[in-house]
């Protein structure tokens, strides 16, 4: 568990629980709306269970301000690698870093637990101070349109297993029942 406070509440970051279902899909759709059901990393999610132990959500104390997670994709001839999103933070603790710690939180854990690499499509200027660039995943492709100079990686620790890699992301992960 990560905890700080910058002129707020106290803010925690923990592994999502089975409780926060509900909470979470209410920040969702406070923070991104009916369009985040049209993303083509949306594609790779429906129906599946997020990567064991890699979905996170901060608190204020009270009120869940903020959800990421990880999802088991295969990377064409890369093999294994999870998908991160979506990261989602409420508007009051914009600029906060809890976007930030959450990120952290699911990078290390994934390093952690053995992943060689992260992809995503995002914001190149935000993930790029959590070593995300675009030149890794340049060969592989998302189902459905999506912008490819969004789309982005970061190996984890010495690893360059998606170096040259190409093929299209395909959902991996354990199907929600």
């Amino acid at each position: 568990m990560t905890a700080f406070a910058k002129d707020r509440p106290m803010i925690t970051i923990d592994r999502e629980g089975a409780y926060a279902h509900i909470e979470r899909e209410k920040l969702l759709d406070r923070v991104m709306g009916p369009a985040r059901f049209g993303k083509s990393s949306e594609i790779l999610r429906r129906n599946r269970l997020p990567a064991d132990g890699l979905a996170f959500v901060a608190f204020d104390g009270k009120h869940m301000i903020g959800t990421v997670r990880l999802w088991n994709v295969n990377a064409g001839d890369a093999g294994d690698a999870l998908l991160l999103g979506p990261l989602a933070v409420d508007k009051i603790y914009s600029g906060s870093g809890v976007g930030a710690g959450l990120v952290y939180a699911a990078l290390n854990a994934a390093q952690t637990a053995g992943h060689r690499s992260v992809l995503l499509v995002g914001d190149p200027d935000y993930y790029a101070r959590f070593g995300f660039h675009a030149a890794p995943a340049s060969g592989l492709l998302m189902p459905g349109h999506f912008d490819r100079h969004r789309f982005q990686a970061v190996q984890l620790g010495n690893d360059d297993g998606l170096s040259g890699s190409s093929g299209m992301l395909t959902a991996t992960g354990a199907m929600i029942h």
